[in-house]
């Protein structure tokens, strides 16, 4: 069932829109003020908001821009509900980050079609985000195992080196020691990948085979170093 948060003042509003979404199968959620209403947003995280403008200490125009800021709920749709639609107002409530601007009294077709618009941007959005949250882990497991895979195996050659050697009568100590220095070249490799992939934060990707990517852990130096000088 999709959620919808109606944010408004003045209670008959909130009344009148609670009963039209309900009446539809949606999940109402309810603020009369803009602070709380941009709590339960923060709570709730329901799958679209409808907003009034024109609210005491907090307008919608305010919980508009901070909710469109913020990671967790930039993505859901808003839909101010406002007397006020001249072209500077809607100009206003587009650029604060709303998807869509209803004019009071507003018509119930209307009013339908619109919510129904708005919660199929939401729904695309989050089956994007999905996707991407998936993508990402299948590269970043083939990027690790790229990676990793040869310095591990160095690791593995050595300590079967040294095991041999220890078994010898006579312990070659330089021998040992080599192999310990190959051992911690692998740990430094490993290491600095795990570093590289903790630290990237606008993933690219790159192409390990044809229909496979990794994450090009590589970028972000490559881009630290534009503009540096010698």
């Amino acid at each position: 069932m999709k959620k919808i948060l109606v944010v408004d003042d003045l209670p008959e509003n909130v009344f009148m829109l609670q009963d039209r979404l309900e009446h539809e199968g949606y999940e109402v959620l309810t603020a009369y003020d803009g602070k709380t209403g941009l709590q339960n947003a923060r709570e709730f995280l329901p799958d679209l908001i409808l907003l009034d403008v024109m609210m005491p200490e907090m307008s919608g125009i305010e919980v508009c821009k901070v909710l469109a800021g913020e990671p967790e709920t930039s993505y859901i749709p808003i839909i101010l509900v406002t007397a006020k639609a001249g072209a500077e107002d809607i100009k206003e409530g587009l650029e604060a980050g709303a998807y869509d601007y209803i004019k009071k009294p507003f018509n119930r077709i209307e009013l339908l079609a619109r919510v129904h618009s708005a919660l199929k941007l939401s729904e695309a959005h989050k089956k994007l985000i999905e996707s991407e949250k998936s993508n990402t882990y299948a590269a970043t497991v083939v990027t690790t195992n790229h990676k990793i895979k040869q310095p591990l195996t160095l690791m593995s050659l050595s300590s079967a080196a040294i095991k041999r050697e220890l078994k010898k009568d006579v312990v070659p100590r330089e021998a040992i020691l080599r192999r310990i220095a190959y051992i911690d070249t692998a740990i430094k490799e490993i290491t600095d990948v795990l570093n590289q992939l903790n630290t990237v934060k606008n993933i690219t990707f790159s192409d390990y085979t044809k229909d496979i990517k990794m994450v090009d852990v590589e970028k972000k130096d490559k881009d630290e170093g534009v503009g540096k000088s010698n």
